[in-house]
């Protein structure tokens, strides 16, 4: 199965509660913070709900 890296860019302060979980389930917590994830569809649900914070990369 293919990987995504997801890569915090802003910051989530300000933020809904929901999208602030959202960046901790993903394993981020600072800016630039990278966390390497499988590419399934519950991956993807949540990069798109914090889309506006987060960059993505396929390796």
């Amino acid at each position: 199965m293919a990987k995504i890296k997801v890569t915090l860019v802003k910051s989530f302060h300000g933020c809904k509660k929901d999208q602030i979980a959202t960046v901790a389930a993903l394993g981020l917590k600072k800016i630039r913070d990278e966390k390497t994830h499988e590419d399934c569809p519950q991956i993807r649900g949540m990069v798109t709900k914090i889309k506006h914070l987060v960059k993505v990369e396929e390796i």
